[in-house]
């Protein structure tokens, strides 16, 4: 769908072809959950979890290796928990789309609860600007929309594969009002808008390769990292918030929290900025340990002479 402005994405008549008939098949199923109780979802979820879970054998080894690395203390048993936990989480969010995307605002609001937001106040109070700290858990599309129900807010946005899905995620993360950017256009319309009061919203725990990434520790394994919050707070004078979405089951909502900023964050060193970057990171996985998105390859990039760890 090419760069993605500020407004919601316009739509385009080649996203009617015959070869994206199947997709609007997929999404028209997204609208009809998007009518059903919560509790009824996540019925439906739980079943075809269970179905990933036994088919996805190579999400399943890339779960298990992630947390073994991350957390050696556990065991074997412990681990394949959290994986099959991590699986059911998913797919609910997976499936609860369909709300972000169609349900009214007052049915969201009942959704999404965000916890931590007068912190926003009190920074924006002192004439200083907001970074929420983002990371990849399952309920990340559900921070995006609490913090935009009560923030005008900005973040980059990575176009995805397919036009059509590209084309509905965007309207859904631009449903209320977010300003969001190609990786094309850069920060400097980030940077334009924090600095004029909007919220950047920052997903940071990407790997984008050795040449763009420096390594510090996640859970103490090195990890590829983007080093570039330190710089970014700095220029857009912000203070920095980890900010988590997790999936409450027994109440039916997400709960978005925003952790306290980031003391003394390293404005001059990246690799120290990298690494008090992802301290904060583990403390939002650590909120809600299996909803992570441990099925990712956190590891693929390996500092030099070290073999992947995913065999």
């Amino acid at each position: 769908m090419g760069n993605v402005s500020q407004t919601r994405p316009q739509f385009r008549m080649q996203l009617l072809h015959p070869r994206y008939w199947l997709v609007w098949l997929q999404l028209g199923l997204f609208y009809v959950f998007s009518w059903l109780p919560v509790a009824l979802i996540d019925l439906f979820a739980e079943a075809v979890a269970a179905l990933a879970w036994r088919k996805n054998k190579k999400r399943v080894h890339y779960a298990s290796v992630n947390l073994a690395l991350c957390f050696p203390e556990k065991k074997p048993e412990q681990i394949a928990r959290l994986v099959r936990q991590h699986f059911s989480y998913q797919m609910k969010s997976v499936l609860h789309y369909g709300l972000i995307w169609w349900a009214p605002r007052w049915r969201l609001q009942k959704l999404v609860q965000l916890q931590g937001a007068e912190q926003i106040d009190a920074i924006h109070a002192e004439g200083k600007q907001v970074i929420a700290l983002t990371s990849h858990s399952v309920g990340l599309e559900f921070a995006v929309t609490a913090l935009s129900l009560h923030y005008p807010c900005s973040g980059l946005y990575k176009a995805m594969k397919n036009r059509l899905i590209d084309w509905q995620v965007a309207r859904g993360r631009t449903r209320f009002g977010v300003h969001a950017y190609t990786r094309e256009q850069g920060f400097r319309p980030l940077i334009r808008d924090t600095r004029q009061g909007r919220v950047m919203i920052y997903l940071a725990d990407e790997d984008l390769g050795a040449e763009r990434c420096v390594f510090a520790p996640f859970f103490g394994v090195q990890k590829a990292t983007i080093p570039v919050l330190g710089r970014l707070a700095k220029q857009c004078r912000a203070e920095v918030l980890p900010c988590v979405s997790c999936y409450d089951a027994a109440q039916r909502k997400y709960i978005v929290k925003l952790l306290p900023a980031i003391d003394a964050l390293e404005a001059n060193d990246d690799a120290m900025a990298a690494m008090q970057m992802n301290r904060a990171i583990e403390q939002t996985v650590r909120e809600c340990l299996a909803q992570y998105f441990w099925t990712l390859r956190l590891f693929k990039t390996r500092p030099p002479g070290e073999a992947s760890v995913y065999g």
